[in-house]
């Protein structure tokens, strides 16, 4: 069986370390607030200005003033501080972050990343997906492992316009762990999802990669 989505952020979650600066993309990288184990400090950093960040809030508790960067209601905590958006690109930018956790359209071999825009699609602007895979110290992808259609998004080369090139270190799909040894590869699978198959993630993945598990 494939993991869900909050499965996959739950896989996600057991990189960050006690003390850690995250900075979490839109989509499911938003599921992993929710999944740190309880007793571990970790400040969530928003590129539209907001450092601890708490989880979603419940239904009807929403304050309007109090979004992320994906424009989601979120809630804040004790220790929240807030500044300019020019200052929470400036901790991303001078490399404070200790992980950036992103989804993503495509990922290569090589760890290049596709994932602020489809051609034919409009988009408000890349957002802070650049000087996210450039500045933090590292990144992680969260998505599935094939397109609705089937077609991988593990790919020898990405086809989509480019994020970064050789930026990404873990890659966590619904079938498995991706690793890369360092950054630029090799590519290694370290990690099945439970049922699921060498071969089944062999089909379904264009990129070469080796096997570690």
């Amino acid at each position: 069986m494939a993991w869900t989505r909050e499965q996959m952020a739950e896989r996600a979650a057991r990189q960050i370390e006690d003390g850690f600066y995250v900075n979490l993309g839109i989509g499911i990288p938003t599921l992993v607030a929710n999944a740190v184990p309880e007793g571990m400090t970790v400040s969530f950093q928003s590129e539209n200005g907001m450092l601890g960040i708490g989880p979603f809030p419940y239904e009807g508790e929403e304050d309007p003033d109090l979004i992320n960067a994906g424009k989601q209601t979120i809630t804040e905590i004790d220790s929240t501080s807030y500044f300019s958006s020019a200052d929470a690109f400036g901790m991303i930018r001078g490399g404070h972050m200790d992980l950036s956790i992103l989804g993503s359209m495509q990922v290569s071999e090589t760890g290049d990343i596709a994932n602020w825009t489809v051609p034919g699609k409009m988009v408000k602007g890349m957002g802070g997906a650049m000087d996210l895979v450039a500045g933090a110290k590292r990144v992680i992808v969260i998505m599935e492992h094939t397109e609705k259609s089937g077609a991988p998004k593990l790919l020898s080369k990405c086809t989509l316009p480019l994020t970064g090139t050789k930026v990404v270190d873990m890659v966590i799909t619904d079938l498995g762990v991706f690793a890369f040894e360092k950054r630029g590869g090799p590519l290694k699978l370290v990690e099945l999802a439970p049922g699921v198959t060498l071969e089944d993630i062999t089909a379904k993945t264009e990129a070469k990669f080796d096997v570690a598990l």
